[in-house]
């Protein structure tokens, strides 16, 4: 049996159309909620759980959210439900010219609150026999202060009783008050992390760095063992003990919304090596369903479009 659990925010979505008079289209979106639905796809029909971890309210929207995340395979069991909280909720609002602009409402957001009454020690023991746990770098910005060290210490558990960490940076900077922080998170991340999946826009922001070669130096030298960069349509370097290799994303006729584009590659490539593909060939995995996804519209694409 493959246990993997993968741990974040997933919020309330409104996308407004280009006019007042045109109608707004209302879902939800998590860049950890999208990796985990990837993961449950490309799991599915094995011997796999796939779980997300999270907390939402007790209110109908936190209901419809998890009826469609079971519907995708999702295990919701480790979902907390806190009385009179509500998710977070974004809007996105787009232009005639394609441009969208994004507003955020997640300050008093339930899954804050994730960690908070105990829950942190009750996931350390549910999750003590799973092989992967995956969070992100919005998981971390949206724990502050003493609930992002209770993230630690769970990890820090987990990572000792043999359970991977894979971590994807993930970087927005409206969650960090100071970039300095950042770095922080992602240091002590890398002290428990066996994979890295960072995006050179993002280690570019925080660190400087010109190239991917330059991201994969530094997670090796925190001792991560597996480094995948993710440089959007160029290949991505996978480098670990054994090497360096630059693999080429699939060509893509017409890019639709690239929207959950590295999720998905995470999904891909995190299954792929669940299931025992080199880290070479789960990255050419991750590429092929990426590829799946931007071509169509919306995070969550339908699922024979990651099929072909």
């Amino acid at each position: 049996m493959i246990r993997v659990a993968s741990i974040g925010e997933c919020m309330l979505e409104l996308a407004l159309g280009t006019t007042p008079s045109a109608p707004a289209r209302f879902g939800f979106g998590g860049d950890t909620l999208n990796t985990a639905v990837y993961l449950a796809r490309a799991l599915a029909g094995r011997q796999a759980t796939v779980s997300y971890v999270t907390a939402l309210g007790d209110d109908p929207f936190s209901t419809e959210m998890i009826a469609a995340w079971e519907a995708e395979g999702v295990d919701t069991g480790a979902v907390a439900r806190i009385a009179d909280a509500l998710p977070g909720l974004y809007l996105i609002r787009t232009d005639a010219a394609g441009e969208r602009a994004f507003y955020y409402w997640r300050e008093s957001a339930a899954a804050r609150r994730m960690l908070d009454d105990g829950r942190d020690l009750a996931l350390a023991e549910r999750l003590r026999d799973y092989d992967l746990v995956y969070l992100s770098g919005i998981t971390l910005g949206v724990l502050h202060d003493e609930r992002r060290r209770k993230l630690m210490r769970l990890l820090e558990s987990l990572a000792g009783s043999g359970t991977r960490v894979a971590f994807d940076t993930n970087f927005r900077p409206r969650l960090w008050p100071d970039p300095e922080l950042a770095r922080r998170a992602w240091r002590t991340v890398a002290a428990v992390a066996a994979t890295a999946l960072p995006s050179l826009d993002d280690e570019r922001a925080l660190f400087g760095d010109a190239s991917t070669a330059a991201v994969a130096d530094r997670w090796l030298g925190w001792g991560v063992a597996e480094v995948v960069v993710k440089d959007g349509p160029r290949p991505c370097l996978v480098a670990d003990a054994g090497g360096r290799t630059a693999v080429a994303p699939e060509p893509v006729r017409d890019v639709v919304d690239t929207t959950a584009a590295g999720d998905s590659f995470n999904g891909g490539y995190l299954a792929a090596r669940l299931l025992g593909a080199a880290p070479a060939a789960a990255a050419a995995e991750g590429h092929r369903v990426a590829a799946r996804v931007i071509g169509a519209r919306g995070a969550i694409v339908p699922r024979d479009a990651t099929d072909s």
